[in-house]
């Protein structure tokens, strides 16, 4: 996407899973080389998207790349309660808000625009040497547990160890992107737009 971008000068939304939290989104767009980043724990202002499309174009780049997480929400919108949220979404005439930041950077900035959702080709692909690696650590803490009779844990990554944790303290609980997390002002110090 970002050499068909660059080559046509287009603004291109790729539409990442994450319906409810944004670390694979944050983790997309940071590796792929994403201009904007939107997740759900930092609601967006489609002003701040277009001033940063402004900026790049004045700045001599022809395109900008946005990852977007499903479940990406604007300022206006996460100011309404539940009740009102699931109300506007009733009636929500597009397949989802990568479509409607489409619209609105076409009709607002006047530029050019492609949605992509890759939606689960995005979980395939072969594991690097990390994963494998990873998957075996992980894999034999999870087989020495059940050797010795140790269940209702999961196993993890915690600071570069293999942890048990207990289900009760993970089980149903999500992992939130937390604002000032040390990826996203990292992020932004490169330049990278949360659209906030």
């Amino acid at each position: 996407i970002h050499t068909t971008a660059a080559s046509h000068g287009r603004v291109f939304i790729v539409e990442v899973m994450g319906h409810k939290v944004g670390w694979l989104t944050l983790n997309a767009g940071m590796a792929s080389g994403a201009d904007i980043i939107l997740i759900p724990e930092i609601p967006y202002s489609i002003d701040s998207i277009i001033n940063k499309i402004d900026e790049r174009i004045q700045n001599g780049s022809r395109f900008t790349i946005l990852a977007v997480a499903e479940g990406a929400i604007s300022k206006e919108d996460a100011k309404l309660s539940k009740k009102e949220y699931k109300e506007k979404m009733k009636n929500y005439p597009f397949p989802s808000v990568s479509y409607e930041l489409a619209q609105q950077i076409r009709e607002k900035g006047g530029y050019d625009v492609r949605v992509t959702v890759p939606g689960h080709t995005q979980r395939g692909g072969s594991p690097c040497p990390y994963d494998r690696v990873l998957s075996t650590r992980l894999g034999s803490e999870a087989a020495q547990l059940i050797l010795d009779k140790q269940y209702g844990y999961m196993v993890g990554m915690v600071n570069g160890k293999v942890k048990k944790i207990p289900l009760g303290e993970c089980a149903g609980k999500l992992k939130t992107v937390d604002p000032n997390a040390q990826e996203v002002l990292q992020a932004k110090r490169m330049g990278i737009s949360f659209g906030d």
